[in-house]
């Protein structure tokens, strides 16, 4: 059963690990040992968490690379379901 619309993994991550433990963005893109811009990218929904990135938010977060991925997975099955919806509704 999917969630009513879930959220972007990106928020996530800002809500349950960056701020809790005090990072900024520059501080946890260095210690994911990826660019600034890809950690915001994500962080703000433009971006989609990869599998690379699952492995890396896993590892830094004592986390499963899976709840990552499917996190992602969920925010955008949601999304291409409405999308879907909304474009059959229209005939």
């Amino acid at each position: 059963m999917m969630m009513h619309n879930p959220p972007h993994p990106g928020e996530v991550l800002k809500t349950l690990c960056l701020e809790p433990l005090g990072l900024t963005v520059t501080e946890a893109a260095r210690s994911l040992g990826v660019a600034r811009k890809t950690l915001s990218a994500i962080l703000n929904g433009r971006a989609c968490v990869s599998p690379e990135m699952a492995v890396r938010l896993s590892i830094a977060f004592q986390t499963s690379a899976e709840s990552w991925s499917n996190q992602q997975v969920q925010h955008d099955l949601w999304n291409a379901e409405n999308c879907v919806s909304s474009f059959m509704s229209q005939d």
